[in-house]
C-alpha cells in the first residue's frame, strides 16, 4: 500500500514539474516577464547625502533593462539599438580642445559640435557598459570624460556676433550628459563589474565640474529654457559632488521659472515667442528630466509643484503636434524630444502617450542638447 501510494505521488509530482515546464513560453524559450524571479533590489549607493548613480538612471532600472534585452525583448532591444547604432555612426575622438568656441542661434564651430556630440557618445559607452559588463565600453567613456576634463580650460565666443552669454548656456547642456555617463561609470557594477574609474580621474572630472560652473552661475534671468538648463544642471553638479547646495540652488531656480515657461493653463509661450516647435521643449525636457532626478533622492516636489505644471506642458504639447495653438509652428513631423518618455513613466496620462508613439524608440536630440536613448532607459520602468 505504501509503495503505490508512493508510486501515486511521485507520478503527480512530475506531472506538476512537466506543466510547470511548459507553461507560459509556448516552447519559444521566451519567459513572460510575471514569471520571472526578481532579483533582490541592490542596496542603494549613499555616498554622501545622495543616492548613487543619481541622474536619470538608478542602479535597479540598469539591471531590469540590461536583463530584458539578455531575453530579447523586442521592445527593450529596439531602443537599446539606438544606443549602439549612435555608437557606431561616431568616430571616436582622438583629441579635445582646451577652448571652446560657441554661438548663438545656430552660428556654430569645430569645438562646439565635438563637445555636444562627445557628451551624447560619453553617455551612450557609459550605457553599453552598463548592458554588457564590458570594460572595453567603460574605458571609451571614461576616455572622454577624462580627455575633456584634463583638457578644457574656457569657453570664448566665436565673434562679435553671438551672445555673449552663450557659454553659460552650452555647457548647462552638455555638463548634465556628461555627469549622467560618470555616475554610471563611478557608481554603477554591472554583473559586479567595476569601471575602475580612478579616484585621480574622479577628482579631475569634479574640477572640471567647478570650472564650467563658474560659467552656469553668471546665466541671465531670461526667464526662459536657458534658466531651466541652468538649475538642471545645477542638481548634477551637486549630485556628482554631493554638494547639497548646489543641488538645492537647482531646484530654487527651476521652481522660479517653472510658472514662467509654463502657464497655469498648459501654454508654453516660447513656442510662438521663438516660432519654432524646439526651444519650449527646452524647458520642458530640462524640467523633465529634473525632476526626475529629484524623484530619484525621494522628492516629487518638482513632478508636482503648481497643480502638475509639467504635466500640462505636455498637454500643451499634444496641442502643438495637433496645430491647434494660437500660432501653429510644429507638426506631425516636428522631432519630438525624448524627455516624453521620463514624464510618461511618472504621470502616465494619455495625451503623453500619444505624443510617445509618434517617433518612439528615441535617440537623442538632433542638435545634441539634451541626453537621449529614453525609450532603452525609462519605457514602462
Amino acid at each position: 500500500m505504501n509503495k503505490l501510494k508512493n508510486k501515486v505521488l511521485l507520478g503527480l509530482l512530475f506531472g506538476v514539474l512537466l506543466m510547470g515546464c511548459k507553461e507560459g513560453n509556448g516552447g519559444s524559450g521566451f519567459v513572460p516577464e510575471t514569471a520571472i524571479r526578481k532579483p533582490t533590489p541592490p542596496t542603494v549607493i549613499k555616498d554622501g547625502p545622495f543616492a548613487h548613480p543619481g541622474v536619470l538612471n538608478s542602479a535597479a532600472a540598469l539591471d531590469l533593462i540590461a536583463q530584458q534585452v539578455d531575453r530579447n525583448d523586442p521592445t527593450r532591444t529596439a531602443a537599446f539599438k539606438k544606443v549602439t547604432d549612435f555608437i557606431a555612426s561616431k568616430s571616436y575622438p582622438n583629441s579635445f580642445y582646451a577652448i571652446v568656441a560657441v554661438g548663438s542661434n545656430g552660428h556654430t564651430s569645430p569645438s562646439k559640435s565635438q563637445i555636444r556630440s562627445d557628451s551624447e557618445l560619453a553617455y551612450a559607452y557609459a550605457l553599453k557598459f552598463a548592458k554588457t559588463a564590458d570594460l572595453a565600453d567603460a574605458n571609451k567613456c571614461i576616455g572622454i570624460l577624462n580627455g575633456w576634463a584634463s583638457t578644457f580650460k574656457k569657453y570664448e565666443i566665436i565673434d562679435a556676433t553671438d551672445n555673449v552669454n552663450q557659454p553659460a548656456l552650452e555647457t548647462s547642456w552638455t555638463t548634465p550628459t556628461f555627469v549622467a555617463a560618470a555616475e554610471i561609470i563611478r557608481y554603477y557594477k554591472p554583473k559586479g563589474v567595476s569601471a575602475n574609474w580612478s579616484a585621480t580621474d574622479i577628482k579631475q572630472f569634479s574640477d572640471y565640474l567647478s570650472l564650467v560652473k563658474t560659467y552656469i552661475d553668471k546665466i541671465p534671468n531670461y526667464k526662459n529654457n536657458w534658466n531651466v538648463s541652468a538649475g538642471y544642471a545645477l542638481m548634477t553638479i551637486g549630485i556628482f559632488q554631493n554638494n547639497t547646495s548646489v543641488y538645492a540652488n537647482g531646484i530654487a531656480t527651476l521652481k522660479t521659472v517653472m510658472p514662467l515657461v509654463i502657464s497655469t493653463d498648459g501654454t508654453m509661450p516660447e513656442l510662438c515667442d521663438r516660432q519654432d516647435c524646439v526651444h519650449y521643449q527646452y524647458s520642458l525636457t530640462g524640467l523633465t528630466y529634473a525632476a526626475e532626478i529629484a524623484s530619484m533622492q525621494e522628492d516629487n516636489s518638482l513632478y508636482s509643484a503648481l497643480q502638475n505644471r509639467i504635466s500640462a506642458g505636455y498637454d500643451f504639447t499634444r496641442k502643438a503636434y495637433n496645430r491647434t495653438t494660437s500660432c501653429v509652428v510644429c507638426s506631425a513631423s516636428s522631432p519630438m524630444f525624448p524627455g516624453i518618455e521620463v514624464a510618461l513613466k511618472h504621470y502616465g496620462t494619455g495625451n503623453m502617450q500619444s505624443l510617445r508613439d509618434q517617433q518612439a524608440p528615441f535617440g537623442i536630440p538632433n542638435d545634441n542638447t539634451f541626453l537621449g536613448f529614453t525609450s532603452y532607459t525609462h519605457f514602462k520602468i
